[in-house]
């Protein structure tokens, strides 16, 4: 396309709109393969919908030069409309679940994983999908949110910056889920540069036509990115807000184990929000009040999340942390 053109000229201000320019800088090559991963969790239904939709009408995501392929993750649950069958798909990513050769007796995600590492791997090589679009809901009242893997990915960071530009005025939190010494086992942590999508809120099992709208104007912008990418754009040096973890908070519990406390409801709804030394965090049935105690603001997410019961978690805390990224640009147009 000609920048000079009519449509070159759209594109332009577009570009423009979003912080980027036509300078040469360090070079990324090209991406060739995306995959836009649905039901890893088979009661999250926007991406079910929308991966399900879009294999019937292809022509919404595709891009030149790219193959764009929607993919249904864990089919079975998706059929059951349940997280899952026998185990988490999103936490068996490991190596030892990948290599795992006791074929009949394995448990059914963990087949699965090995068939999707197959298929768009294998992770760590060269042969692995160059993104992976992971598509989630979340009961909690996060709005859209962009998970990061890696604080050093500079394409990441990228296009998280610009899907954040594109999206505005509408809020787009980064979180960014990075520990030291962890190994993440997520389902697109296969590719070379993994991003999960989470909307919410949404209950389990249903859809809801504003978070859908949500999610599909994400991939969209992350589409838009990785095409303009391709086609040389450069991205500049840019800085983003995330949110990094730091914990998760189990609830208040009994010497059964049993919840002996819920979520306040000053914390409720406010995933995001500061969470200052002595607020509020859960109320028992007697009214007691259990607050927060440590010594500095914290903003918590994943609030009330109903998926993470039987994680023993309530809450996660991040903190607010500024990453940088040089600029990008393709080295094979």
């Amino acid at each position: 396309m000609s920048i000079n053109s009519p449509a070159g000229e759209e594109l332009s201000a577009l570009i423009a709109a979003a912080g980027v320019n036509m300078a040469a800088s360090g070079s990324i090559p090209a991406i060739r393969r995306v995959a836009i991963f649905g039901g890893t969790h088979g009661n999250e239904l926007s991406g079910v919908f929308l991966v399900k939709h879009w294999l019937k009408h292809g022509g919404e995501i595709a891009r030149p030069g790219v193959e764009v392929r929607p993919f249904i993750t864990n089919p079975k649950a998706v059929e059951k409309c349940v997280r899952y069958i026998d185990t988490d798909l999103n936490r068996v990513f490991d190596s030892q679940s990948l290599s795992s050769d006791d074929v009949g007796k394995l448990p059914y995600e963990i087949a699965q994983a090995q068939k999707i590492n197959s298929l768009f791997g294998p992770k760590g090589s060269k042969d692995a999908y160059d993104v992976i679009l992971d598509l989630h809901n979340t009961t909690a009242h996060m709005g859209a949110t962009l998970i990061l893997e890696s604080s050093t990915d500079d394409f990441n960071i990228q296009m998280c910056k610009y899907i954040q530009k594109s999206m505005a005025p509408l809020p787009c939190a980064v979180l960014l889920i990075e520990q030291p010494g962890v190994k993440y086992e997520t389902t697109r942590s296969i590719a070379k540069h993994p991003i999960g999508v989470e909307v919410g809120p949404q209950p389990q099992g249903v859809i809801r036509a504003d978070i859908l709208y949500i999610m599909k104007i994400v991939v969209q912008y992350a589409l838009d990115f990785m095409q303009y990418f391709n086609e040389g754009i450069e991205f500049p040096p840019c800085s983003i807000e995330v949110y990094r973890v730091l914990e998760k908070i189990d609830y208040p519990r009994d010497d059964n184990g049993d919840l002996s406390a819920v979520i306040h409801p000053t914390l409720q709804d406010q995933d995001w929000k500061p969470l200052n030394p002595g607020d509020p965090m859960f109320i028992a049935m007697d009214g007691s009040i259990t607050y927060y105690e440590g010594e500095e603001t914290v903003y918590p997410t994943f609030v009330n999340e109903a998926a993470y019961y039987e994680k023993k978690q309530a809450f996660v805390k991040t903190e607010k942390v500024t990453l940088t990224a040089q600029s990008i640009h393709c080295n094979s147009v």
